[in-house]
């Protein structure tokens, strides 16, 4: 009997990461469309990527998490600063976000998207209720490294590097960063990410939040033993006061919520995927998405 393997995907990072791979150099106007004038290059990167992550790792069961418009999250309301210098999106990028919505829906493939909530949370709340209830292996599909501090002896992330795919688990974490994962989100509330425009501490770098954080364990308690903080630390102790609201608003914004309260309500079952795959080849045949299924 095969034993029950939950994939979760990020599905804005797989698909952004296909669609700006083959729109490298291009305009709008040189990217393929299909006979209906609809986009395709993004689109079929993540069909083909998927079918093959279904197939390599044996997955039984399936889920792929959206984010929504920025402006709808619950983090974005509060502080309005957050992920305010990403561009708008490319309307090409949209189609396709649209037309894979509805691809995934006819294969009969689990999607997510929670307004206020963001993909991590969603994310965070299946691999959750996948660890704690049902013990077996959990991946991650994601190049973010905000997922780190969901990574646990049963969620495992892989990252696509090069073309190659790269298992990152805990104990992978724990090597490189001598700290528990947990604790990656004291390190980002010191250091800050300015991809998602989240300040931490000036003058805190890779460096030092690290040592910091390995040393003090979280910001809390960092702060609270400022005072008596090592000589080693000392010409950081302005920069940490000066920084100590940043710091603060840094870990709300970077700390996953594992903890929505749909999923508690849903059983494992609710992500089972048993695919036809000769429906599946009729709908890409329909799309005019040229990818052939290996998977009997």
């Amino acid at each position: 009997m095969k034993k029950d393997k939950l994939l979760v995907i990020d599905g804005f990072n797989l698909l952004s990461r296909g669609y700006f791979a083959t729109a490298y150099n291009k305009t709008e106007d040189q990217l393929p469309k299909n006979s209906k004038g609809l986009y395709t290059n993004g689109l079929r990167v993540f069909l083909k990527k998927l079918f093959n992550l279904i197939e390599e790792y044996d997955t039984t069961h399936l889920a792929v998490a959206w984010d929504v418009k920025r402006e709808d999250t619950a983090r974005r309301q509060k502080y309005d600063f957050y992920k305010a210098s990403r561009n708008e999106l490319a309307p090409a990028l949209i189609q396709q976000h649209e037309t894979l919505k509805m691809v995934l829906d006819q294969i009969g493939i689990r999607q997510y998207t929670m307004a206020p909530h963001e993909a991590d949370d969603i994310i965070g709340s299946i691999t959750k209720k996948w660890s704690t209830e049902v013990k077996t292996d959990c991946l991650i599909y994601s190049n973010d490294k905000d997922f780190y501090q969901l990574l646990n002896e049963y969620t495992t992330q892989v990252f696509n590097q090069k073309r190659v795919e790269t298992f990152y688990t805990i104990n992978d974490f724990r090597t490189e960063f001598g700290i528990e994962p947990s604790q990656w989100i004291d390190v980002k509330a010191l250091l800050g990410d300015s991809s998602d425009n989240v300040p931490g501490v000036a003058g805190v770098g890779a460096k030092s939040a690290l040592p910091l954080i390995q040393t003090y364990e979280s910001v809390e308690n960092l702060y609270q033993l400022l005072p008596e903080i090592d000589p080693k630390f000392k010409r950081y102790i302005k920069k940490l006061i000066e920084g100590r609201e940043f710091a603060e608003v840094s870990k709300e914004l970077v700390t996953i919520n594992q903890d929505l309260d749909y999923f508690k309500t849903i059983d494992q079952t609710e992500f089972i995927y048993q695919p036809d795959f000769n429906q599946i080849q009729n709908i890409f045949d329909q799309i005019e998405v040229r990818i052939r299924l290996n998977i009997k």
